[in-house]
């Protein structure tokens, strides 16, 4: 599989931000979010072809025991299920981080599920017809049901506006008139976009205001006021 990078340090986002773990990213992505902070694993998808055995000898080389798989798009890679099997046989805890827009069918101990609004969409006039792909492949409720079905969850909207608020309010609530067990509101996590400590640090001061007003869980992107934008972190 396509590897951009393996690196210890903490997890930035969602229910266990500061937690020590292992990022495996994956390289490739079928969106292309106008504001990617990864663009090295999606616009112009960089990273060398290793093993499963060459990934789990990177990560039994650092020392966390939380491993996050992220992209990218992980769910892409034909073998990423046989690698969480893998990771969790060793003790691992494993997370993946992914769009809902691939299935997969093996449970890990926590799926971070991060659907992209129409926000997200790259401009009308980027080459390759992204921005109509990008459409197209960017919600996929009957997916990211079946990934809530996967084990512990977590639903993270990015979101800048008050329309994107408003619709990731009403995409949850499509979610749960197709789910028994409906969507636990503690797992529900609105996070600022951001790519940068200061856009992120206004974003986040708009948005604490909304979710105090509305009784929605804010959920910081700490990576970014930690260590910046930057790779390996």
């Amino acid at each position: 599989m396509r590897i951009s990078e393996i690196y210890a340090s903490l997890q930035g986002e969602g229910l266990l931000a500061g937690t020590p773990s292992t990022f495996v990213r994956t390289s490739g992505c079928n969106l292309r979010c106008r504001w990617c902070d990864t663009p090295f694993t999606s616009w112009a998808p960089t990273g060398d072809e290793r093993t499963i055995e060459a990934i789990l000898e990177s990560v039994a080389s650092l020392p966390p025991r939380h491993v996050v798989v992220t992209g990218g798009e992980p769910l892409l890679v034909a073998d990423l299920a046989d690698l969480c099997r893998r990771l969790r046989a060793g003790g691992y805890h494993v997370t993946i981080e992914t769009a809902g827009t691939m299935p997969l069918d093996t449970p890990v101990d926590l799926m971070s599920i991060s659907p992209k609004l129409a926000s997200s969409a790259p401009d009308p006039e980027t080459p390759s017809n992204w921005r109509q792909r990008h459409e197209a492949a960017r919600r996929r409720d009957d997916v990211i049901l079946g990934l809530l079905g996967q084990g512990p969850y977590q639903l993270k909207f990015v979101v800048e506006t008050d329309a994107d608020i408003e619709e990731a309010l009403g995409w949850v609530a499509d979610l749960a008139r197709s789910r028994p067990a409906g969507i636990d509101p503690a797992r529900l996590l609105f996070m600022p976009q951001g790519r940068t400590p200061e856009e992120l640090g206004r974003t986040t001061a708009w948005l604490a205001g909304e979710c105090i007003r509305r009784g929605l869980v804010l959920a910081g992107r700490h990576q970014i006021t930690w260590f910046g934008n930057t790779r390996g972190t």
